[in-house]
């Protein structure tokens, strides 16, 4: 498939799907979303007050380890503020792998600072410490204290890693990395809320990560995202920044430029409930990918997903790949034969480097996001997906490889 050649498929963004039709992620809404809810319509706090939010934030910041956490309007929002936090100035650059949702680029632009795309490693698909400490390396030189891009002059502040798909990034050479050159250490875990990282939760290894709370992710608030740091600085200016920046909210004076990111008490409420849940969720959606790895793991010409030594993934979408040459066709054919049985599934992303969107930015040596994105489809993976489901997925997957043979 050419980088412009767009998959048709009766599975829009919120079409509402057949009877039996086997969603690719939805939520799991079985706790007690209905009874916090109920508490805010009946005490009037739906907006952005209200006790619910305060308690959302510290619900996730014990969850994943982190001293401080601040909720914002969406997973986007959050990244941008981190950033500004972080000390990203305008026409800084940040290196973002080349191998995720177009959204930590975007914030990066909405800081005023330009992404650099790094290539992804072959094993977990995560963005690649080798290719990154190359860059640095070789293409970057260290004046007066700051790291700066030879060939465009620019301050590299940042580096930005994105666990796609539930499995972390490898950050320990990341953080080595960026201790050395004096750069922040920006997580977008929207995927891996759940993860561990040698032991530790995803969230609390760097300076400051992110998480998004859309209505496909491992826990859902509806929208929303939160912000979770060590750094008490960090945090309050992080909640500054989000509520439109007021010195003063009497008199309503700024001292900043600042934001209208805040939760609202409504959605927060539903986090509540969803925080809950979220160990049984992440055993779940373990289950459900071991499940599609021991049932796929022998047909020829599909790699299955995998999990480091030192990683416990959260497998948000369990993705596999398709071998053309060995498994008869290739993951356009394998998407679209599964859309005709009404099981939804999808491609990974453009490749940043890639996006018309960020054509201005550079990229650094990218071919192994490449091939990933050619041969990657991710299969149906809702927390609540049935083992009768699993097995229909399964069954035309493993279908398409006899006809094929």
């Amino acid at each position: 498939m050419s980088d412009t050649e767009v998959i048709s498929t009766s599975f829009e963004p919120g079409a509402v799907l057949k009877a039996g039709a086997i969603p690719l992620c939805v939520p799991e809404l079985s706790g007690n979303e209905w009874l916090y809810v109920k508490e805010c319509l009946d005490t009037n706090w739906v907006s952005s007050a209200g006790p619910f939010v305060s308690r959302f934030e510290q619900a996730l910041a014990s969850y994943v380890g982190a001293e401080y956490a601040v909720a914002t309007v969406n997973g986007t929002a959050a990244l941008h503020v981190a950033l500004l936090v972080a000390g990203v100035k305008p026409d800084d650059e940040v290196i973002v792998p080349a191998l995720t949702f177009i959204a930590p680029a975007n914030a990066v632009r909405y800081a005023g600072a330009w992404p650099v795309f790094m290539d992804v490693e072959a094993n977990y698909w995560q963005i690649d410490p080798q290719k990154t400490a190359d860059f640095i390396n070789r293409e970057c030189s260290w004046t007066n204290g700051e790291l700066r891009n030879r060939t465009t002059g620019r301050r590299v502040s940042a580096i930005l890693p994105v666990h796609i798909l539930g499995h972390p990034v490898d950050l320990d050479p990341l953080i080595e990395l960026a201790r050395k050159f004096d750069l922040a250490v920006v997580e977008d875990a929207t995927e891996s809320l759940g993860a561990k990282y040698k032991g530790q939760m995803i969230g609390q290894a760097s300076d400051i990560a992110c998480f998004s709370f859309n209505g496909n992710k491992l826990i859902t608030t509806g929208g929303g995202g939160m912000i979770v740091t060590k750094k008490k600085d960090w945090a309050d200016h992080a909640r500054y920044l989000t509520t439109q920046a007021k010195d003063n909210p009497v008199e309503y004076i700024h001292g900043e430029v600042g934001f209208n990111y805040r939760l609202t008490n409504l959605q927060a409420a539903i986090g509540c409930a969803q925080v809950e849940q979220l160990e049984d969720f992440v055993f779940r959606k373990r289950t459900i990918a071991g499940h599609y790895t021991e049932a796929l793991l022998d047909l020829p010409g599909l790699s299955t997903m995998t999990e480091a030594p030192w990683a416990s993934s959260a497998f948000w979408l369990y993705t596999i790949l398709v071998n053309a040459e060995e498994y008869g066709c290739d993951r356009v054919a394998l998407f679209q034969r599964l859309t005709e049985k009404e099981i939804q599934t999808r491609p990974l992303w453009q490749p940043l480097h890639r996006s018309p969107a960020h054509s201005q930015s550079l990229a650094y040596h990218i071919e192994v996001a490449d091939d990933i994105h050619r041969q990657a489809l991710s299969l149906p993976s809702s927390v609540g997906l049935s083992v009768q489901e699993m097995a229909r997925v399964v069954e035309v997957i493993s279908d398409g490889a006899q006809q094929s043979a």
